[in-house]
C-alpha cells in the first residue's frame, strides 16, 4: 500500500503565510502538517509515500519520499494534481490532502477497509462550522448516504428526504481493483469528455468529489468509512488558529 499526499495547491487563502511556503509545511504546535501525516503513515507500516508538489516545491526536504511535480497545477484543480501521480496507483493507495490534521485513530480506521473504494466520512460534521466564519458551511464537501452506500457527493447538501448527510474528509483508500477503476474512468474521460463536469465548468477544473460522483453514476460503489476522532482541514487563518487549539 502506498500513500499519495496532494500538496500542489496555491494556498492563497492563508495569505502571507503561504506566499512562499506550501500549506502542508505550515506548523501546528511545532510540527508541520505533512510531517505529522508521514509519521502516522510510517507507524502504520506505509513507507512508500508520494508527495505531489506544485508551487514552492523546493521547500520540501523529507527523506525517503518520492516527489511528483505537477507541472500543470495552475491549469487544473486537485483531481488533476492527483492524476499526476497515476503511475503510482496500480497496486492500490491511500490519498490524503496535505492540509488536513487528524488523530492517528482515523488513519487506522481507513486501513481496516476491505472494499474497492472507501472515503472517510464525518457524520458529526455540522458542529465544526459553528464558529468557522471564514470557511462557511456552504463550502462543506458533503455526501449523501442511503442504505449504507454513498449516492451523492457535492458542495453543501442542506437537507434530504431520505438517507443521512455526512462530510467527506479528504482521506480515501483504493484497492488495486478500485485504483484500476478510478484510473480507467479518468483516462476515458480525458479522451472523450467535453463541457461541464458535474459541479465544475470542465474536467480540467474538477475536484475529487466530482470524480467520485462520476464513479457513482457509473454504478461503481463508493463506500463510506464512518470516522470518529478529531480532524481539521486548514484553509484560512481562522482554521489554523482553531487547529492549534484542538491539537495542542
Amino acid at each position: 500500500m502506498k500513500a499519495i499526499i496532494i500538496a500542489a495547491g496555491s494556498s492563497s487563502r492563508l495569505g502571507k503565510l503561504t506566499k512562499s511556503l506550501p500549506k502542508g509545511l505550515v506548523k501546528i504546535n511545532g510540527q508541520t502538517i505533512i510531517r505529522r501525516q508521514i509519521e502516522f503513515l510510517r507507524s502504520s507500516g506505509i513507507n512508500n509515500i508520494i508527495i505531489v508538489t506544485g508551487p514552492n516545491a523546493h521547500c520540501f526536504d523529507f527523506k525517503d519520499v518520492t516527489y511528483v511535480h505537477d507541472h500543470n497545477y495552475e491549469q487544473h484543480d486537485v483531481l488533476g494534481s492527483l492524476m499526476a501521480a497515476r503511475n503510482y496507483m496500480s497496486d492500490g493507495f491511500i490519498m490524503l490532502y496535505s492540509d488536513i490534521i487528524f488523530d492517528e485513530s482515523i488513519l487506522k480506521s481507513i486501513l481496516n477497509f476491505k472494499g474497492k473504494i472507501g472515503i472517510a466520512v464525518d457524520m458529526d460534521w455540522g458542529r465544526k462550522y459553528e464558529k468557522r466564519t471564514e470557511h462557511p458551511i456552504t463550502e462543506a464537501d458533503n455526501v449523501l448516504i442511503e442504505s449504507g452506500k454513498i449516492t451523492r457527493t457535492k458542495k453543501f447538501i442542506s437537507k434530504t428526504n431520505s438517507g443521512k448527510i455526512g462530510e467527506f474528509m479528504p482521506l480515501m483508500i483504493l484497492s488495486s481493483k478500485g485504483a484500476n477503476l478510478f484510473v480507467k474512468t479518468f483516462e476515458k474521460l480525458e479522451k472523450t469528455h467535453k463541457g461541464k463536469f458535474h459541479e465544475m465548468p470542465s474536467l480540467k477544473k474538477a475536484v475529487l468529489t466530482d470524480m467520485l460522483q462520476e464513479l457513482i453514476d457509473s454504478k461503481i460503489i463508493i463506500s463510506p468509512i464512518i470516522i470518529s476522532g478529531k480532524w481539521y482541514e486548514i484553509d484560512t487563518p481562522q482554521d489554523l488558529e482553531i487547529a492549534r487549539k484542538k491539537f495542542n
